[in-house]
């Protein structure tokens, strides 16, 4: 006679054809809390997004904003569908709304983190991790959304049900894998070149941010790797609805330190708390911004707007190489940064630096 609680779990290894018709209370109480945590946490990301930013425009607003809102739909669908709300054709409502919810939560939250990665890395090297990163969440959006939407609405059919249920086991698995593959790589390229900033750099409040972005990236990856354990297991209902609660979580720390990052960055508008770096990405295709932004081109010896096949040595016969770069880069972030954090300048000091800045 099996309790209670092994009836639970053998219920919530299922869900992937219809709803949830156990009697267990703990685990509707559960398919509940888990929901409104997602929406709750989706619509503060909203409200704090569209307070936080005064102009809305550029891929971080957007894939920050998107992804926040394919939170609602996704909670709201499998809520629908776990508790039998809507039955007969009205049961298609419920399908598509956590399919349409399910795109810009999971790709979103990648473009999140792909469109402040150019804050990291820098020179060929970086525009390559772009350039490589950002076809890589192309490609699997296309390889693992598309084949996965065709056999959930198939489940959920009434035409060759127990073929696509047997497929769906296999391919959720399998974009699983895919898109925890992705974000490991994108959390990982954070963690290698925030390490590699922590080797150069002596202040304070430069280590204590990075150790901060390494910390987060961490989190993102082992609740990632706890999600696919969900999968593995075969335990579909709280995989489901425990997904939707990590990637609110995952956003809101992403969109704190993110913030941060680009006002440490430099030229930080104190009207919108961020770079104003949209003039630099309409002028550039790679969206790569402004090297000014990031060297003190007085510390350089070469002329950095133009490329040039060799570099031009120094009085003593040794050219600045690309660590040298990365020194006085993050020393010239450093400094500006004590300088205004340390020293208190005011806000008519701190807008004519950053007028100063932008006019470079």
């Amino acid at each position: 006679m099996p309790t209670n609680s092994t009836s639970a779990i053998r219920f919530a290894a299922q869900g992937v054809l219809g709803g949830y018709d156990g009697d267990s209370l703990a685990l509707k109480v559960i398919i509940g809390l888990m929901t409104g945590m997602t929406m709750y946490n989706a619509l503060e990301l909203v409200v704090l997004v569209l307070m936080t930013f005064r102009r809305y425009r550029g891929l971080y607003f957007w894939s920050l904003l998107i992804s926040s809102l394919g939170l609602i739909p996704y909670a709201l669908g499998f809520c629908l569908k776990f508790f039998t709300v809507l039955k007969a054709d009205a049961r298609w409502v419920s399908v598509v709304l956590l399919s349409v919810g399910w795109y810009p939560m999971v790709t979103g939250q990648s473009i999140v983190l792909w469109s402040r990665l150019h804050l990291i890395v820098s020179g060929e090297r970086g525009v390559k991790i772009l350039k490589y990163t950002k076809w890589m969440i192309i490609v699997d959006a296309i390889i693992l959304h598309i084949p996965t939407s065709v056999v959930t609405f198939g489940s959920n059919g009434t035409r060759d049900t127990a073929t696509f249920v047997e497929a769906y086991n296999v391919i959720e698995k399998t974009q699983m894998t895919g898109f925890f593959i992705q974000e490991v790589i994108l959390s990982s390229i954070y963690i290698v070149e925030t390490i590699r900033i922590l080797r150069v750099s002596l202040q304070n409040q430069t280590r204590r941010l990075m150790k901060q972005l390494v910390f987060i990236n961490i989190v993102i990856i082992l609740m990632d790797t706890a999600l696919l354990s969900l999968e593995y297991a075969s335990l579909y209902l709280l995989e489901t609805i425990t997904k939707g609660v990590c990637y609110s979580i995952k956003l809101k720390l992403e969109f704190a330190i993110l913030s941060r990052l680009v006002k440490f960055v430099g030229g930080a508008d104190r009207s919108t708390g961020f770079l104003n770096s949209e003039s630099s990405r309409s002028k550039r295709k790679d969206e790569v911004e402004d090297i000014t932004e990031f060297v003190d081109t007085t510390r350089t010896m070469t002329d950095i707007t133009h490329a040039s096949q060799q570099p031009k040595e120094s009085s003593s016969g040794v050219g600045m190489d690309e660590t040298d770069i990365e020194c006085a880069r993050y020393q010239h972030v450093e400094k500006a940064v004590l300088k205004k954090w340390g020293n208190g300048e005011d806000d008519n000091n701190d807008d004519s630096e950053i007028r100063e800045r932008r006019s470079c």
